[in-house]
């Protein structure tokens, strides 16, 4: 049975609600994983490093995605609110056939500067290669990342986060294949790798547009629109915390590339792939949290609805927190196996992975937090607030973090870096829930 977006929720109806939007990211923050095991395991060091090194410069690119997902079903989830479903239906039609223009212009744009960004990164030799041989395949799946991430919130949207899931698991379940089969079996390597994921891409951008454009029972369909510059505006400024946590985080993510190739060479870089992967998957859960709950608070929110939104930022406060604990558990037992399963072929990358890891993990006790309220921000249209979260979180703390620490500790200041970044941007986060209270009501 549907749960709809004007229904009140308690914990467990919330729970269900949002589950599936977990399982989506969770699914989706595997299929990285999936390249990281083969690569490393079946194709060497030096590939798997070049994997680690040249995505945070394509997720920069599909950081649009996210964009017009979070923005965008902030804004069509507010329109139902206010009753207005026609012009709901017309914006979604709008972002989603700009998200599949934009994805062609960045895969021809990726393509065409891949080489010399690599180079910029650090890249040389057989390194900058593998950079070039991987991303240019992946780059050409770009239109259909777009989509696929956009769709991701938009299925919550249209009250059909059962429908996303199936759609991200036949996804992921294509990149698990085919990379046991490209790479384990057929043995084509780098190459490999990159064709499953860019496959595996095609499948989830692909399903969501010939669900839409057939006749659906969501709330939603594939049709004619009108070029709504104001809509495209503000889904960009509802949405522009999430493109800038992943741009900000794609930037950190090679200065922390940067750091550890200085302080400990090739190994230090693929150590950090391997933490990236599990912090991937862990993350994936406050994301899925968050994105499955904003278009419920952009309705209550569009509807005026305010103790539906006090119940919801409480009810959501204890399932971050609960989780965090769990999460940080959890990381520290399952260190030393996640850290066997990836570089278990070589016990000097072995230690140095499996000390960071620990360090890095405390992390996870304070990630939750930023991340929901920079969502529950862009839920009430405020995209400045939740822009500015997301900024000094992923850009101006993680910055600062990691070129101050690694000074005074060391290769083990990178990873204390992560945790020191994550704590003060939870203190930040809870400032504005408190400061803006009054303004929206949710307190």
């Amino acid at each position: 049975m549907n749960i709809s977006l004007s229904e009140h929720f308690g914990y467990g109806k919330l729970l269900r609600f949002t589950l599936p939007s977990v399982g989506m990211m969770i699914m989706t923050s595997v299929y990285g994983v999936v390249d990281g095991y083969f690569v490393s395991n079946y194709v060497g060091l030096t590939p798997f490093a070049a994997v680690n090194l040249i995505m945070p410069f394509l997720m920069i690119l599909g950081g649009t995605g996210f964009m017009f997902g979070s923005g965008g079903s902030a804004l069509i989830a507010k329109t139902l609110g206010e009753g207005k479903k026609e012009l709901a239906n017309k914006t979604f039609s709008l972002l989603v056939y700009s998200a599949a223009v934009l994805g062609v212009i960045f895969s021809v744009f990726g393509i065409a500067v891949l080489r010399p960004v690599s180079a910029l990164l650090g890249a040389e030799g057989e390194l900058l290669e593998n950079c070039v041989r991987y991303g240019r395949i992946y780059l050409a799946s770009m239109p259909f990342y777009l989509l696929q991430y956009t769709f991701q919130s938009f299925f919550i949207a249209a009250e059909k986060p059962r429908m996303g899931l199936l759609v991200t698991i036949a996804a992921g379940v294509t990149n698990m294949a085919l990379d046991a089969l490209f790479v384990a079996v057929f043995e084509w390597g780098l190459e490999g790798a990159a064709s499953a994921t860019a496959i595996s891409i095609t499948v989830g951008g692909v399903i969501p547009l010939i669900y839409f454009f057939r006749k659906n029972t969501s709330l939603f369909r594939l049709g004619k629109t009108r070029f709504d510059g104001k809509a495209l505006l503000k889904t960009c400024t509802n949405g522009s915390s999430e493109f800038m946590s992943n741009i900000s985080m794609s930037i950190v993510n090679m200065l922390y590339n940067f750091q550890l190739n200085k302080y400990a060479g090739e190994n230090g870089i693929a150590a950090y792939g391997v933490m990236m992967y599990v912090n991937l998957v862990f993350l994936a859960i406050f994301i899925g949290y968050s994105v499955g709950t904003a278009p419920i608070i952009s309705y209550h929110y569009g509807a005026e609805n305010k103790d539906e939104l006090k119940s919801l930022l409480k009810k959501s406060a204890v399932i971050i927190w609960i989780s965090s604990a769990a999460m940080i558990i959890t990381a520290q037992l399952l260190a030393y196996p996640l850290a066997k399963i990836f570089v278990g072929y070589d016990e000097t990358l072995m230690k140095l992975t499996l000390d960071g890891f620990r360090i890095f993990s405390v992390s996870f006790l304070f990630a939750g937090t930023a991340i929901f309220g920079s969502s529950f921000f862009t839920a009430l249209n405020d995209g400045l607030t939740s822009a500015l979260i997301s900024f000094l979180r992923t850009l101006v703390f993680q910055t600062a973090a990691v070129l101050i620490l690694p000074v005074f500790f060391d290769v083990d200041g990178v990873w204390f870096s992560v945790a020191a970044a994550e704590f003060t941007a939870a203190a930040v986060t809870m400032a504005f829930i408190f400061g803006k209270k009054k303004k929206y009501g949710y307190l």
